[in-house]
């Protein structure tokens, strides 16, 4: 285990592979994000079902992530890594196949079991790499291999697939198997694969992450209905491509920085700050779709820009805090519980927006999802009273 000196994490071997790995893994999970629904409403689905296969992925994601520790415990960490990322990135091309909304669905189920391995081992491993005084940091480079991703192939797929490239990014989501050689490296730089200490641990575990947890799946919710239904919204291309590059780059800076942050001050003030600066930018994003010209999309874009300071910080002050609330040897418990309410609350943004939208309208749906946001402030509140880790 590296000693707690205050040297750069970059230099640390198992560091550096946790970035490529998440940063290749999570480029083939962030290219067709967007990209998949666009397809599937050109091809004649409806708001409901284009969200499906996005749905449908992180269902099976969910179903699976709590599967994971037992199984590094029953194969080792590097085995089911590397068949996590071939899950992942393989069957990507075959989207191709058919345009059929079944085949998108049975595609993206077994595209999900691979992202619940990458999601559940990325995250812990970045909780082992480095002592508990560092571990803000840690989470936030790995927050960066998971952001980068968010700012350039979000946006890049959904507008290649808008401009009639579709094929293009079912290949490029393929990238997850161009990890596969980092992975031994990191099973040795890392040692022993993070484990629990018991089943009594775990139950307190899913306990103390349980609060923290929630107010991420709420702040992954406006984030999954964002990105899946903006490019619909807006199908010229353009204004919806930049909204999601401005929500890209406010994501990967803030996941990233927010973590050397909260090492240094705790998340009493910095959680909830974050959560409000997404209540105020989904708001604007919900004003910004209402109007017309630059007023619209100048609207649009802070507000998308609002969104991605609260997607990209909450995601990193929520784990940090839910580890320091679970205390020592719960790593992969925490990780996976964090992993599956990030992943469901973006299933449900992908499902249950398009759902409301096709009643209400994309802004007024946009509008009740920041009230939502706003009700979970007093949670966050109070769970950013965990201890402080520097």
């Amino acid at each position: 285990m590296p000693t707690a000196e205050r040297v750069s994490l970059w230099r640390l071997p198992a560091v550096r592979a946790m970035f490529a790995v998440s940063l290749l893994g999570l480029t083939s999970y962030s290219v067709l994000l967007a990209a998949l629904p666009a397809y599937a409403a050109d091809a004649g689905a409806g708001l409901v079902a284009a969200g499906s296969a996005t749905t449908v992925f992180l269902l099976v994601t969910v179903l699976v992530q709590g599967t994971v520790p037992a199984l590094v415990r029953r194969w080792g960490l590097g085995p089911v890594l590397a068949a996590g990322l071939v899950a992942l990135g393989a069957p990507a091309p075959l989207y191709l196949a058919g345009d059929d909304v079944a085949w998108l669905l049975a595609v993206s189920a077994v595209r999900g079991v691979g992202f619940a391995v990458l999601t559940v081992l990325g995250s812990a491993i970045a909780a082992q790499a480095v002592p508990p005084e560092r571990r803000g940091e840690s989470i936030g480079i790995y927050g960066l291999g998971a952001g980068l991703p968010t700012l350039v192939a979000v946006p890049g797929g959904a507008a290649l697939t808008l401009a009639g490239h579709f094929p293009w990014v079912a290949a490029l989501g393929a990238s997850a198997v161009l990890a596969l050689p980092f992975v031994p490296g990191l099973v040795r730089a890392l040692g022993p694969p993070p484990a629990d200490a018991g089943p009594g641990t775990s139950r307190a575990a899913v306990r103390a992450s349980a609060a923290p947890s929630l107010v991420l799946l709420t702040v992954t919710l406006a984030g999954g209905g964002l990105v899946t239904f903006l490019p619909i919204e807006r199908p010229d291309g353009a204004t919806a491509t930049a909204a999601l590059l401005v929500f890209g780059v406010s994501t990967a800076v803030c996941r990233w920085r927010v973590g050397v942050l909260v090492d240094r001050i705790g998340a009493r003030v910095l959680l909830p700050a974050a959560l409000g600066t997404g209540v105020a930018g989904l708001a604007l994003v919900a004003l910004g779709l209402s109007l017309a010209g630059p007023a619209g999309t100048g609207a649009l874009l802070l507000g998308s820009l609002g969104l991605g300071v609260a997607y990209g910080a909450v995601q990193n002050l929520t784990l940090v805090v839910s580890l320091a609330r679970a205390g020592e040897g719960s790593t992969a418990t925490v990780s996976a519980v964090w992993n599956a309410s990030f992943d469901t609350g973006t299933a449900i943004g992908a499902l249950a927006v398009g759902a409301v939208a096709a009643g209400l309208g994309l802004p007024l749906t946009y509008l009740l999802v920041a009230g939502l946001l706003a009700l979970v402030l007093p949670v966050a509140v109070a769970v950013a009273r965990a201890p402080r880790l520097s």
